[in-house]
């Protein structure tokens, strides 16, 4: 069922018990039945509620007229957390039980009040997708429990460096030596990405987009590393994000950075630049 301009004005709008108006499309109400809600006070502020309808997109929402503070979308069919009109008054969105894999990068400039966002059980897979959420300055609330996500290893982590504002994520409240540690993993002293920031950046989801991939024979829809080369062949580069992953400690990360400021590839025992050297001696031979 489409997010229809119709099945929003028909929804069921109230003041629910923390004060915010909700708008409700999680709840299957019935297609012809009529809601009378009460007249809200101006001091009062409100909440939008969605639940059932197995919408598939976000879209319309700009009918709203932006008089709502929480957008329920619960038990849905949505695919990418996107297209939103701009809503200076939302503070709130609800998503649970989606199939949300994608976020709209542009979200922090359509929802730049944003405080609660509620992604339980949805289909996000990699903590590169959550980059867009790094903008939302006023995010302080966060579920993604039941996303594939939350099984990388450093899922939370990463959350609490890139998103400072985030006090509550997944119903643990962040604690200041979480903050300490993040920092440590993610930033050099310089105030720059470390090596396992820049690797977790650059993995991406594998999934489907409209002509992605067509260009691939000729190589020019390749992806593009952000790592710096060093000179280093296409298996080298591999190797070093592959050491990077699976590093468990902080120490590990640590000896890791300083191998390759060193010049030196994880795994291997060669410094870039080296290959061919085997060649060279032969020929000299």
């Amino acid at each position: 069922m489409k997010l229809t301009p119709e099945l929003i004005e028909r929804s069921l709008s109230y003041i629910n018990s923390v004060k915010d108006r909700e708008l409700d499309l999680r709840a299957e109400h019935g297609r012809n039945q009529i809601f009378l809600v009460k007249r809200i006070s101006r001091k009062t502020s409100s909440h939008v509620l969605c639940k059932g309808n197995k919408i598939p997109a976000i879209e319309n929402l700009g009918v709203t007229k932006d008089l709502n503070d929480t957008i329920d979308l619960t038990d849905n069919d949505i695919r990418v957390l996107g297209n939103f009109p701009l809503l200076r008054r939302v503070r709130s969105l609800l998503l649970a039980n989606n199939r949300i894999t994608r976020i709209d990068p542009q979200i922090a400039e359509v929802l730049p009040n944003l405080t609660t966002l509620v992604l339980t059980n949805n289909n996000i897979t990699e903590i590169s997708d959550l980059e867009p959420l790094a903008e939302c300055k006023r995010l302080k609330y966060m579920s993604l429990l039941d996303n594939p996500v939350t099984r990388k290893q450093w899922y939370r982590s990463w959350i609490i460096w890139k998103i400072p504002s985030v006090r509550v994520l997944d119903f643990k409240r962040v604690r200041d030596v979480e903050r300490k540690e993040a920092k440590q993993l993610f930033e050099t002293a310089k105030g720059e990405p470390t090596s396992l920031a820049r690797s977790i950046s650059e993995t991406v989801s594998k999934t489907f987009e409209p002509g992605e991939g067509m260009a691939a024979a000729g190589g020019a829809n390749l992806p593009k590393s952000n790592l710096p080369t060093l000179g280093m062949s296409i298996e080298e580069q591999a190797k070093i994000r592959e050491a990077i992953r699976n590093a468990k400690t902080l120490e590990e990360v640590s000896r890791l950075e300083t191998l390759l400021q060193s010049g030196h590839i994880p795994g291997t025992g060669r410094q870039p630049g080296d290959f061919g050297q085997g060649e060279n001696e032969e020929m000299e031979e």
